[in-house]
């Protein structure tokens, strides 16, 4: 089904050859350097200094955006920037705040000339593939799904602070990545769809780190056997293998689809050159994909639901242990209840979002349902659209009427379900979801209150087989049914012209921006001091910390446009003592800054062997600790929340990914690591000396000696590194962040 091959590769007449070494120019000929060198800005060897076409973000990213670039001394958009409402659109939660939000991004679109997208009409990414995306373009998103390849256009989903580069005309720099060929033959079976290839491609390369930081390029002869939706799904989910990026060749399909969309000038074909070279390469053979299942906690628990049939009791048995290990007892799931009469019953389906809400889905959903219905027991099958076009088209084509009709239920353009604020499931449910992520709380539970559900993402393909045998779980290659004729498709962009706000160009700097109550300013953030006095806050030992545990998601959500409030739920389901603890480091700076030394202090100082004097040089900060941190979401939340509350460092093995990395940099965090195999032998309340940690930072240096000061005052020594850091990101760690680097220059 699906082969991995480390060694490289050369695109020679069309096919794959195994090659020894590159030359020099040959990954250039690859789609993505030919990308990428489009929108370089200035050639220097191993680095990309990029500026994008356009940038788009949601409404719990975008006032932390705005309100970031404007404290740096942004006047307008220089470049088209669509904010949509997809993630804060229930505007009963919270109070007014969420609604507040969007009343300020509409005037925030007013004043700098950007694009505002009302709540509830399209869903974020389906927005950019409708009217943004185009062949050879880059899109830069504050959402980690930023995937637009199928469409020919390389996404990037990263922090905020990327896109308040871009919004000051600056760049996005990055190491040169590697190029991995994913050669696509065959053709699905009816009742395969595009989550059963995401699933299997996750599973194949998320655990090895196979494509890591690394760009997707699709190509082969099977991308013609697959409708652009499908290309479409698939491609949204390689954020799940942990890629920067993706781009697909492009055909007949792509130019039809930019067609219908009204911009046929955005079509260009895509293909590598002759003699293009790539790192490595994955062969995904479509014929032999089969309905898949990824079981809680990650998209990378693939299995075949063949398998997950035949073999529950030890898989589901397998989840419960690993759900144990990581709750420590504060929440349980017990899955091995839903087998009953050797079948496993499932409380709910939910087809959603970017990925799963597209029509091709929900079409072949309604048709699997069709002269059925999903019962009137526990289960329950929701289905979110991705657009008003969209839902426009299947009201019309009389797919919503069917699916109704069958006990469906239809919701708004909504991305609820996707991060824990829409359709919770009961305690100890599980849910099947055709959605992005399976992440622990993703669907909403709170473990810190006894609450946890279970998700497995599903192919809508199988949710609606499942939902025909009332939740029995039911792949849909073993239901018989008339799959959907590909016809004509269409779009009609009415709605938007309606709607929108298309404000690119008419920039109105007198105009004033809107706040809300629960809308605030940054609060002060330092510069780096000469050495650095660390406490540890938390110590993470799983084997991945995801920014969904660094930061919540769903309720918390409605927080995102107040620091401190937001500041407050940080690792709230991971690690419910890590605010206070961080408060109380905080508040031993506050008093340094106030020319007093806490006792506490005063006797890391005697450990040290530290003259009391030695306090006026010091930063005295918080520091988590975490084997491998930052996988999921590209929120910028997950470093701001530490810093707000007086973090100065993370310190891990290694970074799930550069978003999350990149967060922690751009918000002035040393993004220290430890040498493989070494210990970390800290608890909360150690403190850890970095000193002439300024000067090690301003000469580019990687080693730094640091002291553990244990309780009782006990020394021992570890080493900790700072590798592979740019100019740029030493000067923003210098500064304190890139907020403080943007206003220093704009004085």
């Amino acid at each position: 089904m699906i082969t991995l091959q480390s060694g490289g590769v050369l695109w020679q007449n069309g096919a794959p050859v195994p090659a020894a070494a590159p030359a020099p120019a040959d990954r250039r000929k690859t789609m993505a350097y030919q990308i990428f060198f489009r929108h370089s800005q200035r050639e220097e060897a191993g680095q990309l200094h990029l500026k994008f076409d356009s940038l788009i973000s949601h409404d719990i990213t975008y006032v932390g955006i705005i309100q970031t670039a404007k404290a740096s001394g942004l006047k307008q958009f220089p470049v088209p920037y669509v904010m949509t409402n997809c993630h804060n659109s229930l505007c009963a939660v919270g109070g007014t705040i969420n609604e507040d939000d969007h009343v300020f991004g509409l005037s925030a679109a007013m004043k700098y000339g950007g694009n505002f997208v009302p709540a509830n009409q399209a869903v974020i990414h389906q927005y950019a593939r409708e009217m943004m995306a185009g062949c050879g373009k880059m899109i830069l998103g504050s959402d980690s799904h930023t995937r637009y390849g199928a469409i020919g256009t390389m996404g990037v989903g990263e922090g905020g602070p990327e896109i308040v580069k871009q919004l000051l005309s600056n760049t996005y720099d990055i190491a040169a990545p590697q190029v991995v060929l994913v050669y696509l033959t065959g053709e699905p079976a009816q009742g395969v769809g595009p989550h059963d290839v995401a699933i299997a491609l996750c599973g194949a390369t998320y655990k090895n780190g196979f494509v890591k930081n690394k760009v997707l390029e699709f190509c082969g002869p099977g991308i013609k056997n697959l409708p652009m939706d499908y290309r479409i799904g698939i491609d949204v989910m390689t954020t799940e293998t942990a890629c920067l990026s993706s781009i697909w060749e492009t055909d007949g399909a792509v130019e039809e689809y930019l067609a219908i969309h009204g911009r046929p000038g955005e079509y260009e074909e895509l293909h590598p050159q002759e003699g293009a070279y790539y790192d490595s390469m994955i062969t995904i053979d479509l014929s032999k994909v089969e309905p898949m299942a990824a079981l809680p906690f990650h998209p990378s628990e693939a299995y075949p639901i063949r398998e997950l049939i035949a073999n529950a009791g030890d898989i589901l048995r397998e989840v419960e242990k690993r759900s144990a290990e990581q709750f420590g007892g504060k929440a349980a799931l017990s899955l091995t209840d839903k087998l009953v009469n050797g079948k496993l019953i499932v409380d709910q389906g939910v087809i959603a979002g970017c990925a799963g809400g597209m029509y091709d889905n929900i079409a072949e959903a309604a048709a699997i349902l069709e002269g059925h219905d999903v019962g009137s027991g526990y289960f329950s099958l929701s289905v979110y659209p991705p657009s008003v076009p969209v839902n426009l088209e299947l009201i019309h084509n009389g797919v919503q009427q069917s699916l109704l009709e069958a006990g469906a239920l239809f919701k708004p353009c909504f991305c609820g379900p996707c991060f824990g604020a829409g359709d919770v499931p009961a305690n100890n449910g599980l849910s099947i979801r055709h959605t992005t992520r399976n992440f622990p709380n993703r669907e909403g539970s709170k473990p810190g209150d006894g609450q946890l559900a279970g998700v497995v993402l599903m192919d809508a393909r199988s949710i609606a087989a499942t939902a025909r045998n009332h939740g029995v779980l039911t792949p849909a290659t073993e239901v018989s049914y008339v799959q959907p004729a590909q016809g004509k498709r269409t779009f009609d962009r009415k709605v938007y012209d309606r709607r929108v706000y298309f404000g690119f160009g008419k920039a109105q700097p007198d105009y004033d921006l809107k706040f809300g109550p629960n809308i605030a300013e940054w609060p002060a953030i330092p510069a780096l001091a000469e050495d650095m006095l660390m406490q540890v806050a938390s110590v993470l030992r799983d084997p991945v910390t995801t920014t969904d545990e660094l930061i919540p998601s769903g309720e918390t959500s409605s927080y995102r446009s107040n620091p401190m409030k937001l500041a407050s739920f940080a690792l709230s389901r991971r690690d419910p003592d890590y605010v206070p603890r961080a408060q109380a480091t905080h508040a031993l700076e506050t008093a340094r800054q106030q020319g007093e030394t806490d006792p506490a202090v005063g006797k890391v100082l005697e450990a040290l062997g530290l003259e009391p004097s030695a306090v006026d040089k010091l930063q005295i900060g918080s520091v988590i600790f975490a084997n491998k941190p930052g996988d999921g979401s590209a929120r910028e939340q997950a470093a701001s929340c530490q810093r707000v509350l007086g973090g100065c460092a993370n310190i891990c093995y290694e970074f799930a990914t550069k978003r999350y990395r990149s967060n922690c940099v751009n918000w002035g965090m040393l993004p220290f690591t430890l040498a493989e195999g070494e210990e970390f032998p800290c608890q909360p309340g150690d403190f850890i000396y970095v000193p002439g940690v300024r000067a090690k930072v301003e000469s580019g240096e990687s080693v730094f000696p640091a002291t553990i000061v244990h309780e009782g005052g006990w020394t021992r020594p570890i080493t900790l590194y700072l590798n592979n850091t740019t100019a740029e990101e030493r000067e923003l760690l210098l500064t304190g962040c890139l907020m403080n680097h943007y206003a220093a220059q704009n004085k």
